[in-house]
């Protein structure tokens, strides 16, 4: 059974998807990817078999240290904008 591991990382892929792109400014953005981040991480320590928590937490320092870094135009995904851009 080596695919069950992944298996539960289909519910972090899945949330991850759902939060991707949340926000505007810059709380927002550090929020969102705090989400992101901790979810991501998380999933990625519950597939390596390491304390899920502590995958969390760097996930979450990561994520939100990237949404609270960049600005809206720099890492945007969605259709392009004339604002500010």
């Amino acid at each position: 059974m080596a695919l069950r591991p992944f298996a539960k990382a289909i519910p972090v892929v899945l949330l991850c998807t759902l939060l991707a792109a949340c926000g505007s400014s810059r709380f927002e953005r550090g929020a969102s990817g705090a989400g992101i981040g901790s979810l991501a991480g998380a999933g990625v320590a519950a597939v390596a078999g390491g304390p899920v928590l502590v995958g969390a937490a760097i996930g979450a320092a990561g994520g939100a240290a990237v949404g609270v870094l960049t600005s809206e135009c720099d890492v945007d995904l969605g259709p392009q904008r004339a604002n500010n851009c």
